[in-house]
């Protein structure tokens, strides 16, 4: 049974890297800041009394659940009322998301040890991936996110996705295929 002390470090533990999947999966930083502060309640509230190696997976599928419950209130919302949000021109749009913001207030970047070359170059490249992210379909960028950048393996991945093994090594090698080939065709090698 997990601490009141072990369940906070684990949700400080998680916070970031589970906005971060969020940002990418629903592509709205206050969205994705209510899913993970949902889902940290929801976990604290109905499992903060598991034990700490079980908080791993059950927040993770939480995560999932609440972000799937996100797009459904937004599927429904879009089929009731009219987006006013779209009649507004491009130029209105200054509130836009900025990966590399994003990214520097986490320490993605680091500009201490990085040239002014290196640094312009990381943002530019960040930049680019995240554009790519942005093309894979939903199913695809979970299962990437899932697994590359949660560093799941396949069986935790397939039953946060509530699919089998072999749907996520799908998804996977797909994303992994069309970011390769999107990253190339921009002269972006490994």
């Amino acid at each position: 049974m997990a601490s009141e002390l072990e369940l906070n470090d684990f949700l400080k533990s998680v916070e970031k890297r589970a906005f971060k999947r969020m940002l990418y999966q629903v592509r709205d930083t206050d969205a994705a800041l209510d899913i993970v502060q949902d889902s940290m309640m929801k976990l604290c509230q109905s499992y903060g009394d598991k034990p700490l190696l079980e908080l791993p997976m059950l927040f993770q599928r939480i995560l999932s659940n609440t972000m799937l419950d996100w797009f459904r209130r937004q599927k429904t919302k879009k089929s009731v009322l009219v987006n006013f949000s779209d009649f507004s021109s491009k130029s209105d749009a200054g509130d836009d998301f900025d990966v590399l913001e994003i990214l520097e207030s986490l320490g993605g970047l680091a500009h201490d040890t990085a040239g002014a070359e290196e640094g312009l170059s990381s943002k530019q490249t960040l930049g680019i991936i995240e554009k790519e992210l942005e093309k894979l379909s939903p199913r695809q960028r979970q299962a990437f996110l899932l697994r590359y950048w949660e560093e799941m393996d396949v069986n935790e991945t397939a039953e946060i996705m509530q699919c089998t093994a072999g749907s996520v090594k799908t998804h996977c090698s797909r994303a992994v295929a069309s970011l390769a080939k999107g990253l190339q065709a921009l002269g972006i090698r490994p």
